[in-house]
This record gives C-alpha cells, sequence and structure tokens, in this order.
C-alpha cells in the first residue's frame, strides 16, 4: 500500500515537472450517501486537486488525487427491551485516480475519475475502486459539477450523489 501511494505521488509530481500544456484545478464537494451506507453516515466532504493536459479541442485528461470523508451518523435502536444508541465511525478516503473530461460546448462538460481510494479511517478501512462519473457547468476560471462517487469496499461500496465547485489557474 505504501509503495502505491509512494508511485501515486511521484506520477503527480513528474506530471507536474513534465507539463507544458495543461492545466491545475482544485476544488471542494458535498454529498448525500446513497446506497449501501446511506442509513449509517449523514454527509459527504471531499477535497480534489488535478492536472490536466489539453489531448484535443474538447478532450482533456490528466492525474488527480484528493480527500473523502464520510461522516458517520449516531442512531437509536429500540430492541423491544430498550433501546440504545449506535454511533457509526466516521469514514475517510485518499483517492488518487486519472480524470478524463469532454466539453459537448465551450460551457457543458462530462467527466470521470477512475483510482484506487486509500482508505484511511477508521483503522480497518483498507479502501478500494473508485469512480466518480460527473457532468456540469465550466467557464475559463471555475468549474460547477454534479457527480456520483463510489468507493467499492469490502463488503459494500461507499457512495454519495455530489455537487462540487472547481477553480482553475
Amino acid at each position: 500500500m505504501k509503495k502505491f501511494l509512494f508511485a501515486a505521488v511521484a506520477l503527480f509530481a513528474f506530471s507536474f515537472a513534465n507539463a507544458q500544456d495543461g492545466s491545475f484545478k482544485g476544488g471542494v464537494n458535498l454529498g448525500l450517501p446513497m446506497g449501501d451506507i446511506k442509513d449509517a453516515y449523514s454527509l459527504n466532504v471531499g477535497l480534489d486537486v488535478a492536472y490536466t493536459w489539453a489531448i484535443s479541442d474538447k478532450f482533456d485528461a490528466g492525474v488527480g488525487v484528493g480527500y473523502s470523508h464520510y461522516l458517520g451518523k449516531t442512531e437509536e435502536v429500540d430492541t423491544g427491551f430498550g433501546t440504545y444508541e449506535v454511533e457509526y465511525d466516521d469514514a475517510g478516503f485518499v483517492p488518487v485516480f486519472g480524470t478524463a473530461q469532454y466539453s459537448f460546448s465551450e460551457n457543458i462538460f462530462a467527466g470521470a475519475d477512475l483510482g484506487y481510494a486509500l482508505g484511511v479511517a477508521p483503522s480497518e478501512n483498507d479502501g478500494g475502486f473508485y469512480y466518480q462519473p460527473k457532468v456540469g457547468y465550466q467557464t475559463e476560471k471555475f468549474e460547477v459539477f454534479a457527480g456520483y462517487k463510489g468507493v467499492s469496499v469490502d463488503g459494500g461500496t461507499f457512495s454519495s450523489l455530489n455537487l462540487g465547485f472547481n477553480y482553475k489557474f
């Protein structure tokens, strides 16, 4: 796992060092947990940075890294003999991914992030395959997007429906 993280960071650093016709963007996103985790988690908060290159006039591709945090809920469970509280631990991931984006017009785009999300919290979280298809609106300086973020882990999927904002540098 440490070797994978080192290789991903080295690839990202190499990308910056050799970039000639690329752009850097960074942003935030908020999401509502869906599917397997919707009863245990209340909110997803994320940060991402990416560097992309123009492959053609309408297509960009690159690499990125981020942090995604799922806030655990506390629920009251009634057993018939009384009630007790169940507190779910927060979950955190560091996604390392390839990213691609196709512009249908000057302002409308669709894209996807694919990679691996390293599990950082709780301690038994090993991480898993990371994916995020998204559509959005862009200008020369920013993007606003809607996406479906997922991390496939043993026993289920951490997924959320997200809204995000990226600033282009």
